[in-house]
């Protein structure tokens, strides 16, 4: 895997009171990656992008809402969620600074 494609699977945190509590209970991080984005590859992105060690991944594939714009009836795209599991010890700061 090279690292442009390393790079280009983590999309974003997923902020979320259930992440939250995923992130303070059990060291578990919410990311929204790519949809053809594979565990192993998820795992060495997630260690490059901020130096720690992943323990595991689990991954689960979100379907988009339906929407209503006005008289049309419209659906949100579907994403991929990744739960990374970090070792005892690690830990991942969301801080601007």
């Amino acid at each position: 895997m090279n690292k442009e494609r390393l790079l280009s699977i983590v999309l974003a945190p997923v902020v979320s009171e259930k992440s939250t509590v995923c992130a303070e209970l059990s060291n578990r991080f919410v990311f929204k990656v790519a949809k053809d984005a594979t565990k192993p590859e998820i795992k060495k992105a997630i260690s490059l992008l901020f130096d720690v060690d992943v323990e595991s991944v689990s991954t689960s594939n979100v379907k988009g809402k339906r929407k209503r714009f006005g008289a049309i009836q419209g659906r949100r795209a579907n994403w991929k969620k990744a739960f990374v599991k970090l070792k005892s010890g690690q830990d991942i700061d969301f801080s601007l600074t």
